[in-house]
């Protein structure tokens, strides 16, 4: 069984030091909520943590591959494609969308390209 007080734990201090950096910033409270909204979806936050582990433009069909490995903990060869494809669809109508809107990513569309956007 795993120690959820330890995950707990993690997750307050993750929170107060975001919080204590909020307050260096002059940022509306709107903004901060819309950024929070952004970055609580755990299929987003991989797909930035992607993007930016390899500080290039990638395709997106790989992109869908790591971001599936890391949510499963399992290789790229025990993925069905099925299950590659599931992350595909959604990185692409939902979450890469919102992400390009907010300026965290670019996408090039004819090259299927997604690349850091900051």
């Amino acid at each position: 069984m795993t120690d959820t007080s330890d995950r707990d734990g993690d997750c307050a201090d993750v929170a107060l030091t975001v919080l204590d950096r909020l307050e260096c910033e002059d940022l509306p409270p709107e903004a901060v909520d819309a950024a929070f909204r952004l970055l609580a979806d755990r299929r987003r936050r991989l797909l930035i943590e992607v993007v930016r582990a390899h500080d290039e433009a990638l395709t997106l069909p790989d992109v869908a591959e790591e971001v599936a490995q890391r949510e499963t903990g399992r290789s790229i060869v025990d993925l069905s494609p099925e299950q590659v494809k599931e992350v595909y669809i959604s990185l692409y109508h939902d979450h890469l969308p919102r992400l390009v809107d907010a300026g965290l990513l670019e996408y090039e569309q004819e090259r299927d390209l997604v690349a850091p956007g900051y």
